[in-house]
C-alpha cells in the first residue's frame, strides 16, 4: 500500500530536519561562544539597528514576546559579555541596548555560518525553483495565519 504525501506531512518531516540540521550547525561553535536561537536573533537585529537607539520595548515589539521573556533573555546576554545598557539623557527609565565587540564578532561568525546552511539549503536548486519556493511558503504561512 503507497501512503500518499500531504503537504503538511512533507512540512512537518522538513521542520523536523531543519531543527536537526540547525543543532549540529549552532553545536560547531566553540562551546564559549555558544548561543541560543534567540540570542542570534537579538545580535542581528540589534547588529542591523546599529546606529539607532534601541530599547527592550523595541526586542518585544519585534519578536512578539513578553516583558518578563526578554528580561531574562536581555539579562543573560548582558551576563555572557554580549550586549550592554546605557541610561539615555532624557528618561531615566529608559536603557538604550548595544552590541559588544564579542557580540559583533560572534555576529559575524553567525553569518558565514547562515551563508553555508543557506548554500546546503539550495543545493541543486535554481533561481526560479528557489523563488517559486518562496512564493510557495509565503502563501501557506498567509493560509496559517
Amino acid at each position: 500500500m503507497e501512503i500518499q504525501k500531504s503537504v503538511g506531512m512533507e512540512l512537518r518531516a522538513l521542520g523536523g530536519l531543519l531543527r536537526r540540521k540547525r543543532g549540529v550547525l549552532s553545536s560547531s561553535f566553540k562551546p564559549e561562544k555558544s548561543i541560543s536561537m534567540m540570542h542570534s536573533r537579538i545580535i542581528t537585529y540589534l547588529f542591523i539597528n546599529k546606529g539607532k537607539e534601541v530599547f527592550q520595548r523595541d526586542i518585544e515589539q519585534e519578536f512578539e514576546i513578553r516583558r518578563p521573556t526578554v528580561t531574562k533573555l536581555l539579562q543573560s546576554m548582558e551576563k555572557n559579555g554580549l550586549i550592554t545598557r546605557h541610561e539615555v539623557d532624557y528618561d531615566a527609565r529608559l536603557k538604550k541596548i548595544q552590541l559588544t565587540e564579542k557580540a559583533v564578532q560572534l555576529h559575524g561568525e553567525m553569518l558565514d555560518k547562515v551563508g553555508s546552511y543557506e548554500k546546503m539549503l539550495t543545493k541543486g536548486l535554481t533561481e526560479e525553483e528557489i523563488a517559486t519556493f518562496l512564493v510557495i511558503v509565503e502563501k501557506i504561512k498567509k493560509n496559517l495565519e
